[in-house]
């Protein structure tokens, strides 16, 4: 088999498993409790929140542990537009772009839904790409928060962050990214990046599922989602997954350690893959910005045939990939993101996504291309009797 839906999860890494595994088994405390097992627990639990804050660029007291990216993306959308509002009844728009994560997405509709506030959606061009002209556009003294993604889970495209949320910040309006594909191949550093909140997913860079965490600045006002015990400084309760804080933590910053050669070389093997395809597929269009993406990421749409049908080809010849995000569930809806980016319905049909984890080999990916052309081959012949 040769995975190449990294996108969508990623396997498990040996080194993240040592480093959990004493708090899956002796070291079961919980960090709340007043003694020597809760006392442990909470130490290694404040040993990973500094060593995320290092990965992050940030204060151990602003990396906040979730149950993953989703709910990071709610907490982010949904405790800072409603803080925000509580303090100036004024502040009732969020911005988000239309290319956004269904966490983000339906946080955002949410808030429109059940406590009036009116979503702002920017436009982007062909590529993917919110430029800082359309974001400017939508910004005004009403809005409460942007949250615009780093990089598509669909196609890959790298959205100019920093000088995205510069415009925010001059505008004193707080600004979130979804960085969950961004981490392990894109730089993190938030104040680099210029950001108040960034959400990310363990198990997109080699940690188990079920695990995240939500930078949020110091001075940022966060209403929790979750309530209860008041942890995490009260910013979301409930009991700390320390085993998965601790493998998220390890995974970061074996990520930090390795970014700069992975991505460059997972990038190169990327472009050869792309320009494959592009030769041997006829009719084959790349989607996404051509540049400007992720290391990991080339998507395609193939006119002629059903995207659904160039998979089960695929898997059939032992290439496992996807048609676009993993989240939306049972949906045979045209993507909305390649809608959004002005593709026919029709056309948007037929995408495939192939993403790459930083252990892929230049022959696998060769391999793959070769697979790539049998298959819309033979979905294509199907169609036409």
């Amino acid at each position: 088999m040769i995975f190449l839906d990294a996108a969508a999860t990623t396997p498990v890494r040996r080194e993240v498993l040592e480093a959990m595994w004493p708090y899956l088994t002796g070291e079961f405390g919980n960090p709340s409790s007043h003694h020597s097992l809760g006392d442990a627990a909470a130490s290694a639990l404040a040993g990973a929140r500094a060593a995320a804050a290092k990965a992050l660029g940030c204060r151990p007291g602003e990396v906040i542990f979730t149950s993953g990216g989703t709910e990071a993306d709610n907490l982010a959308v949904k405790g800072i537009a409603l803080a925000r509002r509580a303090a100036d009844p004024g502040l009732d728009r969020v911005v988000i772009s239309a290319v956004e994560h269904p966490a983000v997405e339906e946080s955002a509709r949410y808030l429109e839904r059940v406590h009036g506030f009116a979503v702002d959606v920017v436009p982007v061009d062909a590529f993917g790409r919110v430029t800082e002209e359309a974001l400017a556009a939508v910004l005004g003294p009403e809005t409460a928060l942007v949250s615009i993604m780093y990089a598509n889970n669909e196609v890959g495209t790298v959205q100019p962050v920093a000088r995205l949320a510069a415009l925010a910040r001059a505008r004193g309006i707080p600004f979130h990214t979804d960085a969950v594909q961004a981490a392990g191949w894109l730089p993190l550093d938030t104040a680099a990046l210029g950001v108040d909140a960034l959400s990310i997913s363990g198990h997109k860079l080699g940690a188990p599922k079920g695990n995240g965490a939500l930078f949020v600045k110091g001075r940022i006002r966060l209403e929790p989602v979750i309530h209860g015990g008041g942890q995490e400084r009260g910013r979301r309760s409930g009991t700390e997954n320390v085993a998965g804080a601790v493998a998220l933590a390890t995974a970061l910053t074996l990520a930090r350690t390795s970014r700069p050669e992975s991505a460059a070389r997972i990038a190169a093997l990327r472009d050869d893959f792309i320009r494959a395809v592009l030769a041997e597929v006829p009719g084959a269009v790349l989607t996404g910005h051509p540049s400007q993406r992720l290391p990991s990421v080339a998507s395609f749409c193939f006119p002629g045939t059903s995207g659904e049908s160039v998979l089960l080809e695929l898997e059939r010849q032992g290439v496992i990939c996807s048609s676009g995000s993993a989240c939306a569930a049972g949906s045979d809806e045209p993507s909305p993101v390649l809608r959004a980016m002005g593709i026919d319905a029709e056309v948007a049909q037929t995408a495939v996504r192939f993403s790459f984890d930083s252990t892929i080999t230049p022959a696998q990916l060769h391999e793959a291309a070769a697979a790539v052309r049998t298959a819309v081959g033979s979905v294509r012949a199907l169609g036409q009797r």
